[in-house]
């Protein structure tokens, strides 16, 4: 027996059981801002195939979290020159994939300005 209280606030009592269908799903542990970094950086480098320089951003968001993570997309003499990849990876809390682009590619030496 469940008590209810009814909008006049009295009580009412239920025999049914309570749906516990929500209690049945399993949780997941959101992950850390650390493992969020981690998890980018590896699903950055698994989809491209490129070299990590690491990671540069990480912010939360509603659905998880926005992951920038740096690349070397083309090898060249001096290192200097290497031209790089800055990727952003949208994770769900759990830290599941749900996308990732490129932003931006640019000269190592050229780094921002301002």
């Amino acid at each position: 027996m469940v008590d209810l209280i009814r909008g006049d606030g009295g009580r009412a009592r239920r025999s049914e059981p309570v749906d516990d269908r929500y209690d049945e799903e399993e949780y997941l542990e959101p992950i850390s801002a650390a493992e969020a970094a981690r998890e980018g950086l590896r699903q950055v480098v698994e989809l491209t195939g490129r070299d990590p320089v690491g990671t540069t951003s990480l912010k939360s968001s509603r659905d998880g979290w926005l992951v920038g993570v740096e690349v070397v997309e083309d090898r060249r003499v001096p290192a200097s020159t290497d031209l790089l990849g800055l990727y952003e990876v949208e994770l769900d809390l759990e830290g599941g994939l749900l996308g990732y682009r490129r932003v931006r590619r640019y000269q190592r030496g050229k780094g921002e300005v301002g």
